[in-house]
């Protein structure tokens, strides 16, 4: 499903219910969005977990907390079972023990986007990779973060630097556009947002975020056609209605700021 609007999230979830209209959306009707995932595009992977694996990991860790490859698999496994703020404090564990380690800096800051701990976050993340060697998955961690913290030409810059090394990236195009959308750029958001749908690699969740921004737009039958490519009837009507109560949110915050501005003295 369409996911509540921030860059690098995953927008459907088959089997529950829309978030579109959670709370993160206030973003566009006001500033600043506190987002759950920092990226589809470079999140730390998280794998299929089978029954028992994470108890087994568990007592892997238990035993030997030093062992860094232990540690980020059952980090992993915790965040691929929703146990997201434990996945962070194995991570925050890792990173005390490799302080060094890009890997594991990259893997804790974007832990701690995850859970909301935004500021922390940026100071990790900017450690986890240099001006000599960037990562264009840390930069876009890092571009999401900006812009939850509403600075989105801050966040758009990160975006920007990582498309310089990995051009045509459809998910980081993605999060621009949902950049360009938070700061209420929406025909340059369709704009982008198209650019990423038609690269090689964009997913369902590419394709969800250009119908938001159609569905911002007022324009429904566009965002229906592209939902009906993933979803099943009954889920793209959800989304449908959750887009519907979203635009109508963001027309009446619109008109709101645009009564609040001082009238032009002649």
């Amino acid at each position: 499903m369409i996911a509540a609007l921030r860059p690098n999230t995953a927008p459907f979830a088959r089997g529950s219910a829309p978030r579109l209209v959670a709370a993160c959306l206030v973003t566009l009707v006001a500033a600043g969005c506190q987002s759950r995932s920092p990226e589809t595009t470079g999140s730390i992977d998280a794998p299929r977990i089978a029954a028992g694996q994470v108890e087994s990991l568990a007592e892997s860790y238990a035993a030997n907390p030093n062992d860094l490859g232990i540690a980020m698999r059952y980090a992993q496994a915790l965040r691929a079972t929703d146990q997201r703020a434990q996945a962070s404090a194995v991570l925050q564990q890792a990173a005390l023990r490799n302080p060094r380690n890009t890997a594991v800096l990259g893997a804790y800051g974007k832990s701690l986007v995850e859970v909301g701990r935004l500021q922390e976050a940026q100071d990790v993340l900017q450690n986890a990779h240099s001006p000599a060697q960037p990562d264009w998955r840390i930069l876009s961690a890092q571009g999401s973060v900006s812009d939850q913290l509403g600075d989105h030409a801050r966040a758009q810059s990160f975006y920007e630097a990582a498309l310089k090394i990995r051009p045509d990236e459809p998910s980081v195009l993605s999060n621009l556009g949902l950049s360009y959308a938070l700061a209420r750029q929406l025909d340059r958001a369709e704009e982008t947002m198209r650019v990423a749908v038609s690269r090689p690699g964009a997913d369902a969740r590419v394709r969800g975020n250009l119908a938001l921004v159609l569905g911002l737009k007022g324009r429904f039958d566009e965002a229906e056609a592209i939902l009906r490519r993933d979803l099943p009837p009954a889920e793209v009507a959800a989304n449908l209605a959750s887009l519907r109560s979203l635009a109508a949110q963001s027309t009446r915050a619109a008109a709101a700021a645009s009564a609040r501005k001082p009238a032009d003295r002649g």
